[in-house]
């Protein structure tokens, strides 16, 4: 490493390789827990633990009488008195959706834990160069910031004035949160793997903006289908036409509350915010495939065959997630695939960027 008065200017390739392996081990961490999230939405867990502890929250009950007081909590709130209540949920059944969540806050954890001590490590080490301390500290921030915004989702749920389910637009946030931070880290880690080749960092070109601008609006429609439990609304059944590409047998579904206005209905109306989420699909296809071709033509192949992959496979997920009538399994493949669409495009948006 080069010094200037004992102060590092530059790190060695040596130095930087274990910081891009621990950004992308984070990464990977923050596709996993996007996962673990699907599958504690879809089976209706996310209010099991009606608590935020962070440190002692780590350990889940472990005698009968622990469980029967956190079962007690969650009989308290409206997704039990309502829905799992008079539908006769029991004891076993509650060890169910609390494992799923529980699950969840413990993988968050593990990821502050993995991101936060080798940070401190490399801190120490003075090895993190010159301009990067600020941006990492900012990935920390954001990951501290997924946790308050996911309790304050978990808690738009716990109130008596609540509905069965949490805030869809809290759940928007986060899950924006994590895919935004999902996308800082991948972005940080080939700058960093650049610069431990002698190459400048990348810049965020226009055109690399508007691709990840149009992205982020599609996911955070999906995250309103997801909220509103929208999926189903277009129908179901195995190459039922009917259900996709129509609507209930039409284009444009019946249905749609008109009342407050089009913006409310826009992100309120489970019809109107499938059928944008549908076909804003296709605009991102289309500005996807533009990408991939400026890749291809500089050179950039194997990343515009991530591109291709990664929507090629989101597109086909999203029509059998309608048409098997939201089946657990492929509507979490789904949403995997949303988070791996989110790391080809910045690989995209980066190598569109980079200076050479």
């Amino acid at each position: 490493m080069r010094v200037n008065d004992g102060r590092p200017i530059i790190g060695t390739s040596d130095d930087i390789a274990p910081m891009v392996r621990w950004l992308l081990t984070v990464a990977v961490l923050v596709v996993l827990i996007v996962v673990v999230g699907g599958i504690t939405r879809l089976t209706e867990s996310g209010l099991s633990i009606t608590q935020w502890k962070p440190l002692t929250g780590a350990i889940p009950p472990l005698t009968d009488a622990q469980w029967q007081a956190e079962f007690a909590g969650y009989k308290r709130i409206p997704q039990y008195l309502e829905v799992n209540g008079p539908a006769g949920m029991t004891l076993a059944q509650y060890k169910f959706i609390y494992f799923w969540e529980w699950v969840h806050r413990l993988l968050a954890r593990v990821i502050g834990l993995v991101f936060a001590v080798p940070l401190a490590w490399f801190w120490y080490k003075r090895t993190i160069p010159g301009g990067y301390k600020h941006r990492l500290l900012a990935l920390l921030a954001l990951g501290g910031l997924q946790g308050v915004v996911g309790w304050w989702m978990v808690s738009s749920g716990l109130s008596a004035e609540a509905l069965d389910r949490v805030s869809h637009f809290r759940l928007a946030a986060h899950l924006l949160v994590a895919l935004f931070t999902l996308g800082g880290l991948v972005w940080t880690a080939l700058d960093l793997r650049a610069l431990g080749k002698g190459e400048p960092r990348a810049r965020l070109t226009g055109f690399g903006a508007l691709a990840l601008g149009m992205l982020a609006v599609q996911l955070f429609m999906g995250a309103m289908v997801a909220g509103l439990r929208s999926g189903v609304v277009a129908g179901g059944g195995w190459l039922n036409w009917d259900a996709w590409p129509l609507m209930q047998g039409s284009f444009f579904p019946d249905g749609v509350e008109w009342a407050k206005g089009a913006l409310h209905a826009l992100v309120n109306d489970p019809y109107l915010t499938h059928f944008v989420h549908r076909w804003w699909a296709w605009a991102v296809v289309a500005v996807l495939i533009v990408m991939g071709r400026r890749l291809k033509a500089k050179h950039y192949r194997m990343v515009s065959v991530a591109v291709h992959a990664a929507f090629g496979t989101q597109v086909l997920l999203g029509i059998f997630t309608v048409w098997s009538g939201v089946t657990l399994w492929i509507a979490v493949a789904h949403q995997l695939c949303g988070a791996l669409l989110v790391a080809a495009t910045v690989w995209g948006a980066h190598s569109l960027g980079r200076r050479t």
